[in-house]
């Protein structure tokens, strides 16, 4: 029967980082990271299949939460909002994780076949976001059109999460990031104002004062 160790996964986490910060992810080996954690490597693939998934083995809890997110959504919502209100859902599933996931976007950050690991993961979040859409009843291409908005925001508002000083809740700038959006979409400026259009007279060439009187 294997021993059960307390804490071993919170334990593997942070060695598996500190380690990926010190030494680089491809020269930390699963053996180094039990070791630093006090474990075997037994304990270590008891969680993770290798130590990509380190970084990132909740891909498929945050797809489920997104999805079921989409599906429990008012009715009455716009495609946009429906997603918003999917990435509002699920922006619980990282309360209490600021550290790790700042940590991990600094692994990811300096290791290019990470970023294209961590594009294609946000890539299928966005295809099963599309597809639960669809299953709302939203018609193409809005349904695909609003998840990959979402999985705009959502980077941008993630970006923003872990690198805030005053460590206000990602929901929040889930909130502002979408608000941006539809400002841009909507044609506002950065303070919501209808931008000005140009006057007849502002457009006109200013050699032409034939309107003016004075010509």
């Amino acid at each position: 029967m294997a021993r059960w160790e307390p804490n071993a996964r919170e334990r593997l986490v942070e060695a598996a980082l500190t380690l990926f910060q010190e030494r680089g992810f491809d020269e930390t080996a699963v053996a180094d990271i039990a070791a630093r954690a006090g474990l075997t490597e037994r304990t270590f693939f008891r969680y993770f299949a290798d130590k990509r998934e380190v970084l990132f083995g909740g891909s498929s809890e945050l797809e489920g939460l997104l999805v079921g997110g989409i599906a429990a959504a008012p009715s009455p919502l716009s495609p946009l909002d429906a997603v918003a209100h999917a990435l509002e859902a699920a922006a619980s599933f990282f309360d209490g994780r600021r550290p790790f996931a700042k940590s991990r976007q600094a692994v990811i950050a300096a290791h290019p076949a990470l970023q294209e690991r961590e594009l294609i993961k946000l890539a299928s979040l966005a295809t099963a976001m599309a597809g639960a859409m669809r299953q709302r009843g939203t018609p193409e291409p809005a349904a695909s059109l609003a998840a990959e908005a979402g999985m705009a925001v959502f980077k941008l508002a993630f970006a923003r999460w872990t690198g805030d000083a005053h460590k206000r809740p990602l929901a929040q700038h889930l909130r502002e990031a979408l608000e941006q959006l539809k400002a841009i979409t909507t044609g506002l400026d950065r303070v919501g104002r209808a931008r000005p259009r140009k006057t007849e007279r502002a457009a006109r060439p200013r050699g032409d004062r034939s309107a003016s009187g004075t010509g």
